[in-house]
């Protein structure tokens, strides 16, 4: 999905107006007595928060057409909804609905598929989460969802598990520039211990090569079979630090036994 694109359903996103606070609260009453015009500018004036939110679900293959429609329906729900009187920002109430829309899009478009029991189980779950999250202002535990359908818990989470989307290994999950971090490199491995890839080369030898530090990270990565958000909080630096040095000692390793 290429966000960037100037050209979205016939929109051209590079000339697509920004209102300020102001301006969406003077539309904002005129839409509440029934003005239809003000109504097609604030929806103008706020698709740029469609695009921001678009981001979010990049590498997933959709098109980029159909996301933004989705992302509008989700715009028009919160503008319907929207309550001056509350005291929020616009974009602080819409993210979420926008979000939530695009969501339930990709999860009907899920290649893997659910039965419909299943399906509606979970869809009423969400709805009970969103209502108990308004009501209580916190997040609800699946024991409290659980409760108010009168289903037991374990088919709750059962049914939420089933409509989440699958995502690849190869996404990455963090950027600080320079290095990325993939949700490979957050999941344990404990195949990869001294039978998998260190089999086949002299590890003890290339090990005295490294830094302590490379050397802690490679012991605790491919011989304990910790992630790198567990060994970035047992030695006390970040997970992009980790995922470095890692890749550091490994290259080193390969210069040794090329």
């Amino acid at each position: 999905m290429i966000i960037n694109k100037v050209e979205i359903c016939g929109v051209n996103t590079a000339k697509l107006p920004v209102l300020t606070s102001e301006e969406k609260i003077e539309l904002f009453k005129k839409i509440q007595k029934g003005d239809l015009e003000a109504r097609d500018q604030f929806i103008n004036g706020n698709l740029r928060l469609v695009l921001s939110v678009m981001k979010r679900f990049q590498g997933r293959g959709e098109n980029v057409d159909d996301i933004f429609q989705v992302g509008c329906i989700g715009l028009i729900k919160a503008m319907d909804n929207f309550d001056l009187n509350q005291n929020v920002q616009f974009s602080t109430y819409a993210v979420p609905m926008i979000v939530g829309e695009i969501r339930r899009y990709l999860r009907d478009n899920n290649p893997i598929r659910v039965s419909r029991s299943i399906r509606d189980l979970a869809y009423r779950a969400l709805g009970v989460k969103e209502r108990l999250a308004k009501e209580k202002q916190k997040e609800p535990t699946i024991e409290e969802i659980a409760k108010e359908l009168g289903i037991e818990k374990e088919e709750i989470a059962f049914s939420l598990d089933a409509i989440q989307d699958p995502i690849s290994l190869q996404e990455p999950v963090y950027n600080d520039g320079s290095d990325s971090i993939y949700v490979m490199d957050q999941v344990s491995d404990l195949r990869n211990t001294d039978d998998s890839w260190t089999e086949n080369i002299t590890i003890a030898e290339a090990m005295k090569k490294l830094t302590p530090k490379e050397k802690m990270i490679i012991n605790k990565r491919f011989f304990d079979g910790r992630t790198q958000m567990e060994v970035a909080e047992e030695i006390g630096i970040s997970q992009a630090q980790v995922s470095r040095l890692e890749k550091s000692a490994i290259e080193h390793i390969k210069r040794i036994y090329k």
